[in-house]
C-alpha cells in the first residue's frame, strides 16, 4: 500500500496579501497561492488557502505563518505587528489551529524568509548565515550552526536599526539615522525626490517625469542605464555595505544573504555593497565572509515558514 506525501504549508501575510507556498518534505516547492485579506476574515481567508493548497497533492501536516513584526516564540504571540493591525494576529496562532485543526508555527518574516534561503536557497552548504531583507522596511536575521538565533526575548536581527547617521532623520523606532531612514524602500524614493528637487543636473532623469515613482522605478531605470537612477542605487549600496560591515565586524559569519525587493537592481546594488563592506569591514572577518544575493525571491517567506513548520514537528 502507497502513502500520500507529507507536505507543509507556508504563508506570508503582509498589509492586505497572503502569499502561500505548498512545500514536500524535501523543500521543494509545489504550489503557490496569492491571496487578499481583510482583518475581519483573516482566518477563514487564511484556512481557504490551506484548504485550496491541502487538496492538491499529498498530506499537509503542518502550517508556518511569516508576519511582519517581532513574534515571541514562546508564547506564539506576535508583538508589534508592522503593516498589520494588532488585532488581526491577536490569537493567530490558535484560531488558525482551530480552524484546520492543524500545527501551527508562527515567525517574523525575516526569519522565516533566511530559514527558507538557508535550506534551500542562497545559503545552502553553510553552516552560519545573516539574513538582510531590504523592502519597504529593513529586517535581519542570524542562523548559528543551522538553527535560528533569536535572542534573550525572540528579537534578534534588526539590522534596519543600527545607526549610519547619528544626526539623520527621526526613525519609526525613536533612534535617528537608523539605516531603514536612508535605505528602505520609501527611503530611496525620498532621497531621489529631494535630490530631483534641488539638483538641475537631475533634471534629465526620466524619474522626473514620473511624480509617483516607486523604488522599483529607481531600479528599473537604472538597469536602464539612467545615471541619476544609478547614483541612487550606488549611493544606497553604500548605506547598506556599512551596516553589513557592521554585521560581519560583529559576528565574524560565514555567508551574508541580501534579500527583498531593493535587491532587484541586481548586481547594481550588489557591488557596491560588498565594495563598502570591504572598504570598512575588519580585513580577517571580511575575507572571511561571503556576500550574496537570495535566490528565492517573493516566495522566500513562504517557503521558509513552511520549512519552520516542517521542522519544528521533528523536535
Amino acid at each position: 500500500m502507497t502513502t500520500s506525501p507529507t507536505n507543509f504549508i507556508g504563508i506570508n501575510v503582509s498589509g492586505t496579501q497572503a502569499r502561500a507556498a505548498l512545500v514536500s518534505h524535501d523543500g521543494s516547492l509545489l504550489e503557490t497561492r496569492v491571496g487578499e485579506v481583510t482583518p475581519k476574515e483573516l482566518i477563514p481567508q487564511m484556512a481557504t488557502i490551506v484548504e485550496d493548497l491541502g487538496s492538491k497533492l499529498g498530506t499537509v501536516a503542518a502550517i508556518g505563518v511569516a508576519i511582519p513584526g517581532l513574534v515571541n516564540r514562546q508564547t506564539d504571540r506576535v508583538i508589534a505587528p508592522r503593516d498589520l493591525p494588532s488585532t488581526m494576529v491577536e490569537d493567530l496562532h490558535g484560531q488558525l489551529m482551530r480552524a484546520t485543526g492543524l500545527r501551527v508555527e508562527i515567525e517574523n518574516d525575516a526569519n522565516a524568509a533566511a530559514y527558507g534561503e538557508y535550506k534551500v536557497g542562497a545559503g545552502r552548504g553553510a553552516r552560519n548565515m545573516f539574513y538582510m531583507t531590504i523592502g519597504n522596511g529593513i529586517g535581519g536575521a542570524i542562523i548559528l550552526d543551522g538553527k535560528l538565533w533569536t535572542g534573550a526575548s525572540g528579537f534578534a536581527g534588526e539590522v534596519g536599526h543600527i545607526t549610519i547617521d547619528s544626526e539623520g532623520l527621526e526613525c519609526v523606532c525613536g533612534n535617528t539615522g537608523c539605516l531603514e531612514t536612508v535605505a528602505s524602500a520609501p527611503s530611496i524614493v525620498r532621497r531621489a525626490r529631494e535630490r530631483l528637487y534641488r539638483d538641475n543636473t537631475s533634471s534629465l532623469s526620466r524619474l522626473g517625469l514620473n511624480k509617483s515613482f516607486t523604488a522599483d522605478d529607481v531600479a528599473h531605470q537604472a538597469n536602464e542605464g539612467d545615471d541619476f537612477a544609478l547614483m541612487m542605487i550606488e549611493r544606497t549600496g553604500k548605506y547598506i555595505g556599512t551596516g553589513v560591515a557592521t554585521v560581519i565586524n560583529l559576528l565574524n559569519i560565514e555567508r551574508i544573504v541580501l534579500g527583498g525587493g531593493v535587491m532587484d537592481a541586481g548586481s547594481l546594488i550588489l557591488n557596491p555593497i560588498i565594495q563598502e563592506a570591504k572598504r570598512r569591514a575588519f580585513q580577517p572577518c571580511f575575507d572571511a565572509t561571503e556576500i550574496a544575493a537570495a535566490k528565492l525571491g517573493i516566495d522566500g517567506a513562504p517557503i521558509g515558514a513552511a520549512l519552520l513548520a516542517r521542522d519544528a514537528t521533528s523536535d
